[in-house]
């Protein structure tokens, strides 16, 4: 691209187009860059990901879910809604910070955003991936 334009500017110095005409042609010449630049960049698929939420008892009483990005706010507010609401499951739940969740993606984080460990040996981790 950079010949291009020194072409154009060349024009213009030459006196074979005006200014005006010039700098139209570059900025053609800055968006058919741009276009294809875009072409070949990977595309954001930030709502295609997951969030995986892993909690490891050492009772061995274990859950895993896995929930698209696309639904994660309702989905992740509901549960843990219902969560808090167990008794067997309280435990576990009331130490994580929806809202620090639903901001990690919002920012559109990626990796493990949450990684608690109790005294017992229990682990909870929310990971976007």
């Amino acid at each position: 691209m950079k010949e291009e334009i020194t072409r154009v500017l060349t024009m213009v110095q030459e006196g074979k187009i005006d200014a005006d005409k010039g700098a139209e042609l570059i900025q053609v010449l800055k968006g058919k860059e741009e276009t294809a630049n875009t072409l070949f960049e990977k595309p954001t698929k930030y709502l295609d990901k997951t969030l995986k939420i892993r909690v490891v008892s050492v009772e061995n009483d274990n859950v895993i879910v896995n929930v698209p990005i696309k639904l994660v706010k309702v989905v992740l507010m509901a549960g843990h809604s219902i969560a808090a609401s167990i008794p067997q499951a309280e435990k576990y739940v009331k130490d994580i910070d929806i809202s620090l969740i639903i901001e990690a993606i919002e920012n559109e984080l990626d990796g493990q955003i949450v990684d608690i460990k109790s005294a017992n040996g229990d682990t909870v981790s929310v990971i976007i991936d």
